[in-house]
């Protein structure tokens, strides 16, 4: 089955613009300027943001992010899945009810520390472990009733971050991958040697570049993840360590047929100009640019945003 061009399935996300839900990150953004220069990147749909940024009733997400033109994608959860005795689907019920509204299709699971911030993590044990995957396949069954997919996303300071744990997940649950270029490659891992061992389980992408030399000082811990994001250690497509050509050529040949979220995580310091000439909004159009000019096609999508 043949997919829709990569032009219609570009889709961003708050985070690029600053906007995130660990306290103190930096200047926070409004909506009203993020979303417009989303649209006005090429992009044609985004994932909700942290709570807060959009409304919080489900129906005035969706109609929020439709005044911009823009379609909703998915959602960042971060929930706690290793504490044997807590229950994480109230969480994660309550991301879908806004889901469905919108007509997303994916919710993407991480599996939070439960303390604030992704500059330290505790370690797994056994019965951790046991219950992490546990609950992975309880959200997968969840979201699948509810005609949604579940994907778990390895993340830097959360309880799976590395090339291992992300092995140890897909081999010990059934839930789907979000492919984080970026995250993976600070956890140590190669994520093109992820997306090909296991293709058929990428449900959702993120599209992340990187500046190694910050990853490896995350990783040695001579800096923490707050302070290397703050640094630039996430840059515009094309520009950094990452090979997104690999990546984006091998999962289309596989047939993926779903969305490539750009996210850059960034901290700003300030308010960016408003007009986007430098800032968020110029890297994305130079990650948009990169990424059609991988599959050959010169111009973002135009026009309401359409299905994938």
């Amino acid at each position: 089955m043949s997919s829709a061009p990569v032009a219609r399935r570009i889709a961003g996300a708050p985070i690029s613009w600053g906007v995130c839900e660990v306290p103190g990150w930096g200047h926070q953004l409004a909506p009203d300027l993020v979303l417009r220069q989303m649209r006005e990147a090429g992009l044609v749909a985004t994932e909700f943001g942290p709570d807060g940024f959009l409304p919080d009733a489900p129906a005035d997400k969706a109609a929020t992010l439709a005044s911009y033109g823009l379609r909703a994608v998915g959602q960042f959860v971060p929930v706690v899945l290793h504490e044997p005795g807590h229950d994480p689907l109230p969480g994660v019920e309550a991301a879908i009810a806004g889901l469905l509204a919108a007509d997303a299709r994916t919710v993407v699971v991480a599996a939070a520390t439960g303390a604030d911030g992704y500059d330290d993590r505790p370690a797994l044990d056994a019965a951790g472990w046991s219950a992490l995957l546990a609950n992975l396949d309880r959200i997968a069954r969840f979201a699948a009733d509810a005609g949604l997919v579940a994907a778990l996303h390895p993340h830097v300071g959360t309880m799976i971050e590395s090339g291992e744990e992300t092995r140890r997940v897909l081999d010990g649950s059934g839930i789907g991958l979000c492919l984080d270029t970026g995250h993976l490659l600070v956890g140590g891992a190669d994520p093109v040697a992820v997306a090909a061992r296991w293709p058929g389980r990428v449900a959702h992408v993120h599209l992340k570049d990187v500046r190694l030399d910050l990853a490896d000082r995350v990783r040695a811990g001579t800096t923490t993840y707050t302070a290397a994001v703050a640094e630039g250690m996430y840059v515009p497509l094309g520009t950094g360590d990452v090979d997104i050509a690999a990546i984006v050529g091998l999962l289309e040949a596989e047939g993926y047929t779903g969305w490539y979220v750009l996210e850059q995580d960034t901290v700003l310091r300030s308010a960016p100009g408003a007009e986007g000439s430098t800032g968020p909004a110029a890297d994305v159009r130079a990650s948009v640019a990169h990424l059609l000019s991988l599959t050959g096609e010169s111009e973002p999508a135009k026009g309401p945003a359409g299905a994938v």
